[in-house]
C-alpha cells in the first residue's frame, strides 16, 4: 500500500458542508492501489458510548488521475457534528486506518483514539459555500461592446471606421455599443441566451475599455446611464442576468488620479493610490503602443497605460468598494466579473463580497484566473473563475491535440477534485474569448471538430459562455483579431452552425440541473480507437455522450432517446459515430442499459 499518496483535509475541498445538513467527504489514494475505501463516522461524544469505531461505510470511487483516485460519501450527522476516519483495503486485501495523526493499523487500540478522527466540530450554515441556484441555469453570451453592433451612430468615436470595413488593430473604433445590444436581445433569445456577459462599459481611453477613467460613468461612445438602465430592464424582462466587467488591479494613465501623480509626484494626494517605485513615474516606450521597459511603477503586465492600484490602501478600497456598490445598488446587476483577479490581495477580496452580497444575496462574483484557484473558492471572495485551467484540458486534446486522450481525463479529474461540489456547478467554462483566439480558427476551419468540442464541454459541470459571434462562424486569431466586428449580413452568417448552436443551448438549458449537480463517470476512454463515453446522472436520469476522437468510425450500442447528435448514422440497434462525431443521449435509470 502506498500510504505516502493517501490524503485528506478537513474543512476543505475534502470535508465540506454541500447544503445545511449534508457533509462531502473525499479521501485520495494512489491510483489503483486500493480495492476500497470505507468511513468510520459517528459523533464525537458518543465514540465510547455507541462504539460506532466498530461500523465502516464503503465509499464510491468517484474519479481517477494519472496519479490518484479519488473516493467520496455523502454523510448526515444526527447533531450535527461528526468525528471521522477511513479504512483503506489495498488490492492484495492489507488494510490501514488513516486518521487526524495519519496511519495505523486496524485495531480497537487505534480505533478507540478519539483524537485519531478528523472532525467537523459543527455544521455552521453560515460558513458553507452555496451555489446560487440561478447560475447554474445559465448559458452566458459574451459581448465585446466595441465589436457587437453599432446601434446608435451619433456616439461614434471620431474616426470611426465602417462596420467591418477590415481586421481590428488595437487602436481601431468601429462603433459597437450598448443600444447595439439592445437592438439585438430577440437574436440573443433566439439563441437561448439568458445571461449577457459585457467587457467593460465605463468611460475609458481604449476601444477595450481596461484601462478604466471614470468607473462611475458609461462611456460616452457606449451610450449613457439611460442606456444601460434601459438595457438591463428590457435583459430582466426576458429572464437574462447581467454581468459587468471590472478592473480593480488597475485603473487606465488617463485617469485623473494617475495624472495627478504624473503632476504632482510624491506629493500627489493620490501618490499611495498606485505602486510608485521611484518618482518621478516614468518609463520608456517600445515598438508595441502596449508595452514598455524601465518603468518606475508597477502595471498591468509591462503596459504603461495601465499603473497598478494599491488595493490594500484603505482610500483605494472605498472608492473601489463604492463602485461595486453603485453599480449594483442603482443598476441592478446580477454579477461582476474581475479582471486580472488573482493579482489583487486576498483581504481586499474578502471586503468585496461582503459588500456586494450586502446588496444582492444571490449575486455571482467571477474571478478572471487561468490558473487553479483554490484560495480565491473558499465562499469568501469568488463564487467561480473562469475555467480556463478545465477547458485546457479538452481543448489540448480534442483541438490542439498536445496532449493524450488519458491525459485529458485526466486533467479535468484533477481540476475538478480541486473545488466543493458546488463551486464546480458555477465555474465559467470557456473555449475561446476576447483574450484568446477564436475557436473555429483554432480548429483551423474545421466545423466539424468545433461542433464536437462544444457539445463535450456543454454536458460538463459548470456553466457555458459562447464568444460573441462563434454561433455563425466568425474566425479571428489572437487578440487583436479575435476582436472582429460581429456579422450580422445573413448571407455571411453560417445558418447550420447557429442552428447547432440553438440546439446544444437548448440542451443545456433543459438538462441545467442533472449537468450542474449530476455524477460524472467515465464509462469508456480508448486510447487506440478514440472513443470516449461520459455517463451523467441526477434524480432519476442519465445522459449518456459517446464522442469519436479517433480516426475511424466506431460503431456502439444505442441507448435512450437521442437528444443531440452529429456524423452519426443508426444502423439497426447500433450506431455508427464517425470521426469527430458525437451522440448524447437521454434515458431513465430504472431501464437496463
Amino acid at each position: 500500500m502506498n500510504t505516502a499518496a493517501i490524503y485528506h483535509r478537513p474543512d476543505s475541498e475534502y470535508a465540506y458542508l454541500y447544503d445545511k445538513d449534508t457533509m462531502h467527504i473525499r479521501l485520495r489514494t494512489a491510483r489503483a492501489d486500493s480495492k476500497q475505501v470505507y468511513l468510520i463516522s459517528g459523533d464525537p461524544y458518543l465514540l465510547d458510548k455507541e462504539q460506532w469505531y466498530q461500523e465502516k461505510e464503503p465509499m464510491k470511487k468517484i474519479v481517477s488521475t494519472d496519479l490518484y483516485d479519488y473516493w467520496f460519501i455523502e454523510k448526515k450527522a444526527k447533531f450535527k457534528r461528526l468525528s471521522y476516519a477511513f479504512v483503506i483495503q489495498s488490492q492484495v486485501d492489507i488494510q490501514a486506518f488513516y486518521g487526524d495523526h495519519g496511519v495505523f493499523e486496524v485495531t480497537d487500540t487505534y480505533l478507540k483514539m478519539p483524537n485519531n478522527y478528523f472532525r467537523m466540530p459543527y455544521f455552521h450554515e453560515v460558513d458553507r459555500v452555496k451555489a446560487q441556484e440561478w447560475v447554474s441555469q445559465t448559458v452566458w453570451y459574451q459581448i465585446f461592446p466595441e465589436r457587437f453592433a453599432n446601434g446608435d451612430a451619433t456616439n461614434d468615436p471620431v474616426d470611426t471606421l465602417p462596420w467591418g470595413s477590415k481586421n481590428p488593430d488595437r487602436q481601431d473604433f468601429f462603433g459597437g455599443d450598448l443600444q447595439g445590444v439592445i437592438d439585438h436581445l430577440d437574436y440573443l433569445e433566439e439563441l437561448g441566451i439568458n445571461g449577457i456577459y459585457l467587457c467593460p462599459i465605463f468611460e475609458a481611453h481604449s476601444n477595450h475599455k481596461y484601462d478604466t477613467i471614470d468607473y462611475f460613468k458609461v462611456d460616452p461612445a457606449f451610450g449613457t446611464d439611460e442606456t444601460l438602465h434601459e438595457l438591463i430592464d428590457a435583459c430582466h424582462s426576458r429572464g437574462m442576468k447581467v454581468m459587468l466587467d471590472a478592473v480593480f488591479n488597475h485603473m487606465g494613465d488617463t485617469s485623473p488620479q494617475w495624472q495627478d501623480v504624473l503632476e504632482n509626484g510624491q506629493q500627489s494626494k493620490y501618490a499611495d493610490w498606485f505602486h510608485v517605485n521611484e518618482f518621478p513615474a516614468t518609463y520608456k516606450i517600445d515598438d508595441d503602443f502596449e508595452e514598455a521597459h524601465d518603468l518606475t511603477y508597477d502595471v498591468f503586465a509591462f503596459t504603461p497605460h495601465m499603473p497598478k492600484l494599491n488595493t490594500a490602501n484603505p482610500e483605494v478600497q472605498d472608492y473601489l468598494l463604492s463602485i461595486a456598490t453603485y453599480w449594483i445598488e442603482t443598476f441592478d446587476i446580477d454579477a461582476w466579473r474581475l479582471d486580472v483577479a488573482n493579482e489583487v490581495d486576498h483581504h481586499f477580496w474578502k471586503k468585496f463580497r461582503q459588500a456586494c452580497f450586502a446588496i444582492k444575496p444571490d449575486f455571482y462574483i467571477l474571478g478572471e484566473i487561468w490558473h487553479s484557484s483554490q484560495s480565491w473558492l473558499q465562499g469568501d471572495e469568488f463564487d467561480a473563475v473562469m475555467n480556463y485551467a478545465y477547458t485546457d484540458a479538452i481543448m489540448n486534446y480534442f483541438v490542439k491535440r498536445q496532449i493524450g486522450l488519458k491525459k485529458m481525463v485526466s486533467d479535468m479529474a484533477n481540476q475538478l477534485m480541486l473545488y466543493r461540489n458546488q463551486t464546480n456547478q458555477m465555474q465559467l467554462n470557456v473555449l475561446d474569448t476576447h483574450d484568446t483566439p477564436r475557436l473555429l480558427s483554432e480548429t483551423q476551419g474545421d466545423k466539424d471538430l468545433m461542433r464536437q468540442v462544444l457539445a463535450f464541454t456543454y454536458i460538463q459541470p459548470g456553466v457555458p459562455c459562447l464568444y460573441y459571434g462563434d454561433e455563425v462562424g466568425m474566425t479571428g486569431e489572437m487578440d487583436p483579431d479575435c476582436r472582429k466586428c460581429m456579422v450580422w449580413d445573413e448571407e455571411e452568417q453560417d445558418g447550420s452552425l447557429k442552428g447547432f448552436v440553438i440546439d446544444l443551448i437548448s440542451l443545456r438549458k433543459t438538462y441545467a440541473s442533472l449537468l450542474a449537480k449530476g455524477t460524472w463517470e467515465w464509462q469508456l476512454v480508448d486510447e487506440d480507437t478514440g472513443l470516449l463515453t461520459l455517463k451523467r446522472e441526477w434524480e432519476g436520469t442519465s445522459l449518456i455522450a459517446q464522442f469519436n476522437s479517433g480516426q475511424e468510425a466506431q460503431t456502439v450500442s444505442k441507448k435512450g432517446e437521442i437528444l443531440l447528435n452529429a456524423l452519426t448514422n443508426q444502423v439497426d440497434r447500433e450506431l455508427v459515430i464517425e470521426p469527430m462525431g458525437f451522440v448524447v443521449a437521454a434515458y431513465p435509470i430504472l431501464i437496463e442499459e
